[in-house]
């Protein structure tokens, strides 16, 4: 009988540290620590992220082994993201996979962020739940959209190892753009599921922000900070309470603006490489405007859609542990020296 192939999936890029396990292809556990230690300071502290991490590495791989029911020495190998993501977070993720692969003498796998994102799609879950909008994943090729607060491409995937950016932004990602609208109407950090909250309640035609005109299927989203910037400041004068008058209006006008921008350059791509089998993925495709474009978008141009549940949208292990999977299929390991990396593309 053929022997299970058991990964250990590690990620700590940003402020979440993850530890996850699959056998064969399924998902066994996922464990998250999140870090509230940020949202008093309006952003991620790379130094704070750092030690929290530290902090919780060893506690998160316990719990992940332990709700798997999966002995360390049943492990095939090791898989972590390598990069892209905050140095000090990355090395606390890859220097702990490397001891632990060198302790227990399996093979390490490393694995790009934003690729896990796109092929968070390839996860079979088996506990379902309700947030599961699809059970089946994409066949190749297919479009992702993979936003976040750091990234906003548009990635043509040919097969998990083979992926191709036809589209991105060449300034701020969508994910930041939101987040510095919700910094300066005082809305907190992280701010994109309070401008999700309110969005919903308000009106998306109440206000008009200006549209980036970039050819091709790039974005950018500097312009409309700019202009959601400058149109408040002239707003506020006449009113100093404006923000609190209209936040709702504001949400949701500056939301539809982003969404408006994304989906009409993904429609392009979509139409003109013949692809019908679009996906979403990152961190803002936990947005619920984002998301009724998609089944709007699905109505109308007959596209078949891949949507991830809430909790793959975040940073996750599971998305690193099943790019891991595919990864040791092809034994395509990774030496022991090999460094964490900040900045990388797909």
């Amino acid at each position: 009988m053929e022997k299970s192939v058991v990964i250990l999936g590690i990620e700590s890029s940003c402020d979440d540290t993850s530890a996850a396990v699959i056998r064969d292809g399924v998902l066994l556990s996922n464990v998250t620590a999140s870090q509230a230690v940020h949202e008093s300071y309006g952003g991620v502290v790379p130094e704070l992220a750092s030690r929290a991490h530290q902090q919780n590495i060893v506690p998160v791989v316990d719990q992940a082994l332990k709700r798997a029911g999966v002995g360390r020495e049943e492990l095939s190998a090791i898989a972590f993201t390598r990069g892209p993501g905050l140095m000090g977070s990355l090395l606390v993720g890859v220097s702990f996979a490397k001891g632990m692969a060198a302790a227990l003498g399996i093979p390490m796998i490393d694995v790009n962020h934003l690729q896990g994102h796109v092929l968070a799609h390839f996860i079979k879950d088996p506990s379902q739940t309700e947030d599961a909008e699809q059970d089946e994943s994409p066949t190749f090729p297919f479009l992702c959209l993979l936003v976040s607060g750091g990234n906003s491409q548009i990635v043509k995937v040919n097969a998990y190892n083979d992926m191709q950016i036809v589209g991105q932004t060449i300034d701020d990602a969508a994910g930041e753009a939101i987040d510095k609208a919700a910094k300066v109407m005082g809305l907190g950090y992280p701010g994109g599921p309070v401008i999700d909250r309110l969005a919903r309640k308000g009106n998306p035609d109440a206000f008009q922000f200006s549209k980036p005109h970039i050819p091709g299927y790039d974005y950018s989203f500097s312009g409309l900070k700019t202009s959601f910037l400058y149109n408040l400041r002239d707003w506020l004068k006449d009113d100093p309470d404006f923000i609190q008058h209209h936040l709702e209006d504001l949400a949701a006008s500056y939301e539809k603006t982003i969404v408006d921008t994304l989906m009409n350059k993904l429609r392009l791509a979509a139409r003109d490489l013949g692809i019908r089998q679009v996906a979403v993925a990152g961190g803002v495709s936990a947005n619920t405007g984002l998301r009724n474009a998609f089944h709007e978008y699905a109505k109308r141009y007959h596209w078949k859609i891949y949507i991830p549940k809430f909790s793959y949208t975040t940073d996750n292990a599971a998305m690193i542990a099943i790019t891991g999977y595919f990864k040791y299929q092809d034994h395509d390991f990774c030496p022991m020296e090999a460094p964490a990396y900040s900045r990388v593309t797909l």
